[in-house]
């Protein structure tokens, strides 16, 4: 009898074919692992920036920066991100956020620090855009004071325009008639509130008796007075009435009593005084009351 032994053999099915397509690097703005360190390479504008793979994206949040204060924002910028590790995630392409290597969020810093202003500005955006406006930091001080004026560049070309061609005219012109300008005359001065007489009603030698009168020419009555006056050679008052004197170097002073107090419109005090003088004793050339010069007569 023969036996007939069979050996089987099994084969293993094959591997299956994979579905997917080949795995890409990731990329900075398309995929879930954007948020990885990047240089900054340049600062274009205060939210615009280039990075050091030559990719050109603009900083969500931010609004376009203010002409008067353009320049300061390119060197707040250039300082904080130029040639710092940064991370970003894609907003829509071409924009992103953007943090400081300590996380920091640049936009809130920019605007924390009056650099920008927020753009669409609400929560704590808003909040600090408020604050920088309440402490004048950066475009909210001097020379922008707030104001946000953009410069603005046109989309297109201007086109070209041909000059016309010349034409040879000609033409006279008619002088233009003079331009005479008239100022009006200054106003006269006020007349003064107040006029003064003097006199000398009696000599002697080396003294003598005098006596000022006091006219109220102004429409208010006048409420308490002082008249003042300076002698030019060196006479002294000794005694006065109607008034009480006093006398510095040259100067008198001569003060109402409680009953010349007060001098109504149209109506006069007079005050007397004894004094003296050496060689000569003319009369004082000015008067004031109150500290206003008074007309003499």
């Amino acid at each position: 009898m023969v036996l007939l032994t069979c050996a089987c053999t099994v084969e293993s099915p094959a591997p299956p074919v994979s579905t997917r397509g080949p795995v890409r690097p990731p990329t900075l703005i398309t995929d879930v692992q954007e948020n990885v360190p990047r240089f900054v390479r340049e600062v274009v504008d205060g939210r615009t920036v280039l990075l050091d793979s030559g990719e050109r994206v603009r900083i969500s949040l931010l609004a376009p920066p203010a002409e008067c204060w353009a320049a300061a924002a390119i060197a707040f910028a250039t300082k904080a991100l130029v040639e710092r590790p940064v991370r970003m995630t894609s907003v829509i392409p071409g924009e992103v956020n953007l943090w400081l290597e300590d996380g920091t969020d640049y936009a809130m810093l920019a605007v924390r620090e009056g650099v920008l202003r927020a753009q669409g500005a609400a929560g704590v955006l808003a909040d600090a855009e408020a604050a920088a406006a309440r402490e004048n930091r950066g475009l909210w001080g001097l020379p922008c004071n707030g104001l946000d004026v953009v410069a603005t560049t046109a989309a297109t070309s201007p086109k070209r325009v041909q000059p016309p061609k010349p034409v040879a005219t000609t033409t006279t012109v008619a002088a233009a008639p003079p331009v005479v300008v008239t100022t009006a005359p200054p106003p006269p001065p006020a007349a003064p509130p107040c006029t003064v007489a003097y006199r000398v009603s009696g000599q002697w030698p080396g003294g003598f008796q005098g006596g000022v009168t006091i006219r109220n020419t102004g429409g208010a009555a006048i409420n308490g007075w002082t008249l003042q006056w300076s002698f030019g050679d060196g006479q002294t008052v000794s005694q006065m009435w109607n008034a009480s004197s006093s006398q510095r170097g040259a100067k008198v002073s001569a003060t109402n009593v409680f009953y010349t107090a007060t001098i109504a419109p149209g109506r006069e005090v007079s005050i007397g005084f004894l004094g003296s003088f050496r060689d000569r004793n003319t009369a004082p050339a000015s008067f004031t009351l109150n500290g206003t010069a008074c007309a003499t007569s």
